[in-house]
């Protein structure tokens, strides 16, 4: 979406979107309905991620973090992302979407 200047408008909505495309390795859930985005900020053409991974030990941080960070990069308009693994507050599966639940049969 354009703005009255003609620049691309970059918003949250459209960041989160874009990262539904990003899923954990281990498990067929994208980060967002994981519960692993905790922040997006966007300061004109730039994006920071703020997020989590599921545990601290993950052997596939670098690659999530690069996923994410590819993913934000491309979108139009993006002159820059960056994505910040954050480990407070920890993740637990009740940050889990109703649907992301249902596909990881976790009732808890």
């Amino acid at each position: 979406m354009e703005n009255s200047t003609g620049k691309i408008e970059i918003t949250k909505e459209l960041v989160y979107s874009a990262l539904k495309d990003v899923y954990d390795p281990e498990i067929p859930v994208s980060i967002v309905d994981l519960g692993l985005v905790y922040d997006v900020k966007i300061i004109d053409d730039w994006v920071g991620v703020k997020m989590t991974l599921t545990s601290q030990g993950c052997g596939l941080s670098t690659q999530i973090a690069n996923n994410v960070r590819e993913r934000v990069a491309a979108l139009p308009g993006v002159a820059d992302a960056d994505v910040r693994i954050v480990w407070v507050p920890s993740w637990n599966p009740s940050m889990m979407s109703d649907e992301a639940k249902k596909k990881v049969r976790f009732a808890g």
